[in-house]
């Protein structure tokens, strides 16, 4: 027997929170990364680790937003808090991997292919654990071809993800990048929870072990937002990091490309043209209609 499975229980609130948590944590990730290609070797690793914990934490929290509207008529649903904070561990390791690639290999082909993979299976990875941190009275099923293209959407939107970050340039054009990896990380939540089945067991029994997904909402608001919190307000001090490498360097070309004020203009004294002086000097009558230039 099967259970009824809805998951969007409070309606929208729970995808539009989800979306906008993957969006700031994969504009602060891009941020970073395309920081760290721009700054001396000794703050490279810093400005990666950053941007890995910043892309990993906003999908995690966007994962587990998303599932506190996860509702199985038939059965309460609880978590497993070791495997859920493994799964926090594995999308930042795991995403950080290809972060890593990018930022001191470049993105060339044969670079950002395999990163991009790494990306991609740390998004997948972490969906999946997390997953199996569900507890209830009754055991998760799969439909195999929406799971695999649950994670070719992560790989797609990884690799995306990392060519952006090198080498979109601009604020804006890092903000609209970050939209659409946001879209892409909750449509592969989505659509690997379109594989989901629920096969209940043959006698229910009262009880499940582990958390109840309300005590969850602490580490969820506090641990990880708090995180995305001081990471924004890091880029938030760095111009570079704001205005992007184009616009930033723009402007101090233009506040020292000013151009200098101009020379003031020569002032043609006027002189009658029998000026006795002149005539007793012997000096030819001037030009420009008897006006003659006298420097100052």
């Amino acid at each position: 027997m099967y259970g009824t499975v809805d998951g969007f229980s409070y309606g929208a609130a729970t995808p539009v929170a989800a979306y906008l948590m993957a969006c700031l944590g994969a504009a602060l990730g891009l941020r970073c990364t395309a920081r760290s290609v721009r700054t001396r070797p000794s703050w490279k690793p810093g400005w990666l680790a950053l941007g890995s914990a910043s892309i990993g934490s906003g999908i995690w929290t966007m994962h587990f937003i998303a599932m506190m509207g996860f509702h199985v008529k038939e059965t309460p649903i609880s978590f497993d808090i070791p495997i859920t904070l493994l799964s926090l561990a594995v999308a930042i390791v795991v995403v950080g991997i290809g972060v890593f690639m990018v930022g001191y290999r470049g993105t060339s082909r044969a670079v950002l292919l395999p990163a991009g993979v790494f990306t991609g299976l740390g998004v997948a990875g972490m969906h999946y654990i997390g997953m199996s941190a569900m507890r209830m009275q009754g055991h998760l099923e799969y439909s195999v071809p929406t799971v695999l293209l649950s994670v070719l959407i992560a790989v797609v939107a990884g690799t995306a993800a990392l060519w952006a970050a090198v080498t979109i340039h601009g604020f804006r054009a890092s903000l609209g990048s970050s939209m659409v990896m946001g879209v892409a990380a909750t449509g592969m939540h989505y659509t690997g929870m379109a594989a989901v089945r629920v096969r209940l067991d043959d006698v229910l029994s009262a009880s499940v072990g582990g958390k109840a997904p309300v005590s969850l909402i602490l580490p969820l608001l506090i641990g990880p937002v708090v995180f995305l919190v001081i990471a924004g307000t890091i880029i938030m001090f760095d111009p570079l990091l704001v205005l992007g490498e184009g616009e930033w360097n723009e402007k101090k070309a233009d506040s020292r490309r000013r151009p200098p004020p101009p020379p003031p203009r020569p002032v043609w004294p006027s002189r009658p043209p029998d000026d006795p002086v002149r005539a007793r000097e012997g000096r030819p009558a001037p030009p420009h209609g008897g006006q003659e230039y006298r420097p100052w």
